[in-house]
């Protein structure tokens, strides 16, 4: 069973940038993190390994308002952020697959 490099930023260009809020940044980490840990176990099934991503990916769907909430909102480096923190797990992990099938479920 192979962990997560610790070295890793997660969602570091949404960290970075002053426009979202870092305690929702939090809650996106969080989900990402959730994830980390369920690969960590070791599991290789493709379509259980799907199905993580889109509980991640359709539990930031509805973090959307909040971030409006706070006039912010996910958009294009939220997204490009979220996208290469995804890339990075499947890659870290040798997990084979698309970083797109990965986050289909978004609507952001």
């Amino acid at each position: 069973m192979k962990k997560f490099d610790a070295d890793y930023k997660l969602l570091e260009w949404m960290y970075q940038d002053g426009y979202f809020p870092d305690f929702l940044v939090d809650k996106i980490k969080a989900l990402a993190l959730d994830v980390i840990v369920f690969l960590e176990t070791g599991e290789r099934d493709l379509e259980k390994i799907r199905r993580r991503f889109d509980q991640m990916t359709l539990a930031i769907n509805d973090l959307q308002e909040e971030f409006e909430e706070h006039d912010s909102e996910i958009e294009t480096v939220a997204r490009d952020s979220i996208g290469e923190t995804v890339a990075y797990i499947l890659r870290w992990f040798d997990i084979d697959l698309d970083v797109e099938d990965a986050i289909s479920e978004r609507d952001w």
